[in-house]
Order: structure tokens, then sequence, then C-alpha cells
């Protein structure tokens, strides 16, 4: 049973996995294997629409975790983290429009916008585990959970 201490985490896995359909499907696309690269698309988008179901239950709950690390690393963190909050509020429409255009077989629209869409998204992807990584390091989380 997962329970709300375990959706970071689970957010972190649900990110990496779409990162790592985003790559597979990166690289069938340039062997001209379109239906893997379908396959490994259409995956990533099931897998991110699970994290952002999973990301809103939790902050739901919970609300805003703040960062207690301290120092040099608290700029690069925030850094990070405003970077990763715009781009993923901008590429949700990017994605859907995206695969809209696949779908509706518009190839030459689709390719024009998957040229911005997927670095972005790519670039979400990796980030939501840098951030989840740099606050499990720092003990964000431990006061939420109040562990010892």
């Amino acid at each position: 049973m997962i329970t709300l201490t375990d959706l970071p985490q689970l957010n972190a896995v649900l990110n990496s996995i779409a990162t790592i359909f985003l790559l597979a499907g990166y690289v069938f696309i340039r062997r001209k294997n379109i239906e893997a690269h379908m396959r490994m698309m259409w995956s990533a988008v099931v897998v991110s629409a699970l994290f952002l179901i999973s990301y809103l239950i939790f902050h739901y709950q919970v609300g805003s975790v703040g960062f207690d690390g301290t120092g040099w690393i608290r700029p690069v963190y925030f850094a990070i983290l405003i970077s990763h909050i715009i781009l993923a509020i901008v590429n949700l429409p990017m994605i859907l429009l995206t695969m809209y255009r696949a779908v509706r077989k518009d190839y030459q629209k689709h390719r024009k916008i998957a040229r911005w869409t997927w670095p972005v998204w790519m670039y979400v992807s990796v980030t939501g585990v840098v951030v989840y990584v740099m606050m499990e390091i720092s003990g964000s989380y431990d006061k939420l959970y109040h562990l010892p």
C-alpha cells in the first residue's frame, strides 16, 4: 500500500521512467522506427500523467515543502526548481499539442513542435529527479514526516 509519505519517492521514480521512455523514443525516431517511437512516447505520456496525479495528490494533502539546504546549494536548488516549474507549466500544452499532431498524422507540424517539446520535457523529467534528490539529501522531508 502506497502512503502519502511514499509519494515524493514515487514521483522521482515516475520521472526517471519517463526520462528513459523519452530517451528511447528519441533513439527510435532517429533510427526511423516510427512504431517503437510511438510506443515509447505514449508510454512517456502515461507515466508523466501518473506523475502529475501523484504530485497533485501529495501537494494537495501536504502543501509546500520547504528546502532545508544551506550555503551555496540553496541558490542552486532554487535555480533548478524555478526553471523546472516554469518549464513544466509551459511544457504541458506543448506535449498535448505534439501528441495531438501525431494522432492526426500531421507529421510535418508534429516534428516542428517536437523539436522544442522533447528537450524541454527531458529537462523537466531530469530536474524533477534532481529536485527530489536535493530535498532528500538536505533532510527537507524529515520534518514533514516526523522522522527521527
